[in-house]
């Protein structure tokens, strides 16, 4: 299973360019991948550096035959003319996608900076091993505040999710809504974290958290032992980001499905975005 995360800045390159294709086609490059989870994406938002207020939720998809779209909106908002503006997350796979649930994260006042409303977006895909969970996000860049709160309600969800692992299974109550339907507690968490490998909150999140609840670990650190992470932002758009490039871009993996992690790579090549992709490769 080959897995992509990247921070797609509204599928807006260095070059200013806004191109949807240009993004499929540079996931492409870098394997045959199964599921994409991508952030900054926009719907009707043209005031966006470069976009128009594509859809671009529909435009991935249709770029992705075979692929079901997973999106979590964080941002929905009223237009002038009466339509939505919405922008967010979205998980793209070609593995079926047996349920989905969109997780509201933490938004506390912090009136000294700017800050938008955050989504946690959750898909159950089924896998040769089993359903796993695939979650992607996008947490607080200008307040530590609200992505401190936002690192502990992750690690909530993740065990709610492992509680609900052990769910009943009611026969009567199949084909309702009240079907019992996989929350494994095996999962894997992507994001634009916005937070570097020696911040607390990367600490944080890696914690215990209870027992029968499995801990998460860094794919990278997994995969390349030893080596420090390679740089996701600040590679060639230097006037976003106009010091040393760091990684803010991680995947994560609970400790219980660690040893299918096989590599973890960066293309450190493409500039279709200001971020710079991440791949995982799971053993089934």
């Amino acid at each position: 299973m080959i897995l992509i995360t990247w921070n797609v800045q509204w599928c807006r390159g260095v070059d200013g360019r806004v191109d949807a294709a240009r993004i499929v086609a540079s996931c492409r490059a870098m394997g045959d991948f199964d599921v994409l989870c991508l952030q900054e994406v926009a719907r009707n938002f043209p005031g966006l550096a470069g976009s128009l207020g594509e859809d671009q939720v529909d435009a991935l998809a249709r770029l992705l035959p075979g692929f079901a779209p997973v999106p979590g909106m964080a941002v929905d908002t009223l237009a002038p003319d009466g339509t939505r503006r919405q922008f967010g997350n979205l998980i793209l796979s070609r593995l079926p996608v047996r349920q989905s649930l969109r997780h509201s994260l933490p938004w506390p006042p912090d009136p000294d900076v700017p800050s938008m409303p955050r989504v946690a977006v959750e898909a159950v895909l089924e896998t040769r091993p089993g359903p796993l969970r695939v979650t992607t996000t996008h947490l607080e860049y200008y307040s530590p505040r609200q992505r401190t709160a936002q690192v502990e309600r992750l690690r909530e969800l993740h065990a709610e999710a492992a509680a609900h692992a052990g769910d009943t299974v009611f026969p009567a109550k199949e084909g309702s809504p009240f079907e019992t339907l996989p929350r494994p507690r095996s999962c894997v968490l992507t994001a634009d974290f916005n937070f570097g490998p020696a911040a607390p909150e990367y600490s944080r999140l890696q914690a215990p958290i209870a027992a029968g609840v499995p801990a998460f670990r860094d794919a990278w650190s997994i995969a390349n032992r030893g080596r420090a992470h390679a740089p996701t932002v600040g590679l060639y758009d230097k006037v976003q980001w106009p010091g040393e490039p760091f990684c803010c871009d991680f995947v994560f993996v609970t400790e219980d499905i660690a040893s299918r992690v096989e590599a973890v790579s960066v293309d450190s090549g493409t500039q279709a975005s200001d971020h710079q992709p991440v791949m995982v490769r799971l053993q089934e």
